[in-house]
């Protein structure tokens, strides 16, 4: 009787698992990659194999800063994607706050691609955050038309008077006063106002030769010829040079920012196996190929860069030397002094 009793329990108990099982499996099988990403920063071509051969679509959503993956990501508490593309100091930011997953080394088997020199960061010292994508640097950019490059080696050379109306700087907080830091000799990652506020005064002295402040549009400044000399990210440099021969990239003596874009999975992501298969899939050495000849920025992986041509591999704008990048520093998080940048920016702008 106690038998008979418990029978439909012990069948409802069955159809439960039986109707439920299958609803986990599609879940844990689940072929989606949700990208969050810079735009037009993924080589389409790229994509697409990725889906042939894995059978997981990618959904790729952009945004235009750090600032705003950041933000996105903390309202969201850390779901929503799978994969996000911080820059340097933004890994220490999030992995602070609690919105990035520890990566599983074990799946990532090509992680022995990369160059050495550009792992452990200070940001993430054992990479167990961040898998370095793509990297760079924000140098100089010189229309040799009007200008002799030879003469230039220095930052301080913006203040050059015959310059005056024909410089271009960044919009980009970090880069412009991380560049007058150079100048002056100190850190990019300075923490003391002291420093800063001189790299301030750097600036507004300089700020009547500017005839602009942006990232969007660097390219199309030095193209056009609107600016002469000015920042640029190194990257951005090699597409212009292709369009106007005249324009040269240089790399201060004082040194310059350099920037790494990473990619890291949000601890909140639904599909962390999709996520390393992908991280993975970006490592090898083809991949890693493609990815430079699309974007025409520095590689970290060594793989990837024997595969180049022989005009990428000995263009310096693409593949700097050590004595090209002496002095340069990775752009990295500067705690509660990020106020003390903050203000000192917007009297920039505002005076």
């Amino acid at each position: 009787m106690k038998r008979m009793c418990m029978a439909p329990v012990v069948v409802l108990v069955m159809l439960l698992t039986f109707v439920m099982a299958p609803l986990h499996a599609n879940a844990a099988e689940e072929k989606v990659l949700n990208l969050f990403s810079w735009s037009e920063y993924f080589p389409q071509a790229a994509l697409d194999m990725f889906e042939k051969e894995t059978g997981i679509k990618v959904v790729y959503t952009t945004y235009e800063s750090n600032e705003a993956m950041f933000a996105k990501l903390k309202m969201l508490e850390g779901k929503g994607y799978d994969i996000v593309v911080p820059s340097t100091y933004f890994v220490a930011l999030m992995r602070e706050q609690g919105l990035l997953s520890k990566i599983d080394r074990s799946k990532i088997t090509n992680f022995g691609n990369l160059d050495a020199k550009v792992l452990g960061g200070p940001f993430d010292p054992t990479n167990d955050y961040s898998i370095p994508y793509m990297w760079g640097s924000t140098g100089m950019m010189v229309n040799s038309k009007h200008v002799d490059p030879a003469t230039i080696t220095s930052w301080k050379d913006l203040m050059r008077p015959e310059f005056k109306g024909k410089v271009l700087l960044s919009s980009d907080l970090r880069d412009t006063i991380g560049i007058a830091l150079k100048a002056l000799g100190y850190s990019v990652n300075s923490r003391s106002e002291a420093e800063i506020k001189a790299a301030y005064e750097f600036l507004k002295e300089l700020k009547p030769s500017v005839l602009v402040f942006n990232v969007e549009s660097t390219k199309q400044a030095f193209i056009g010829e609107e600016v002469v000399i000015g920042m640029s990210w190194n990257g951005d440099a090699v597409i212009a040079m292709q369009e106007n021969p005249d324009l040269k990239f240089i790399y201060p003596k004082e040194g310059l920012p350099l920037w790494l874009d990473s990619l890291s999975i949000p601890v909140g992501a639904e599909h962390k196996d999709n996520a390393h298969k992908f991280i993975d899939f970006t490592l090898r050495p083809d991949i890693a190929k493609m990815i430079v000849e699309e974007f025409l920025y520095s590689t970290p992986n060594t793989a990837g860069w024997q595969l180049l041509p022989d005009e990428l591999k000995n263009n310096n704008a693409v593949s700097p030397t050590d004595k090209d990048l002496t002095g340069s520093e990775f752009t990295n998080s500067v705690g509660d002094a990020k106020a003390i940048y903050e203000k000192y920016w917007e009297m920039l702008k505002t005076n």
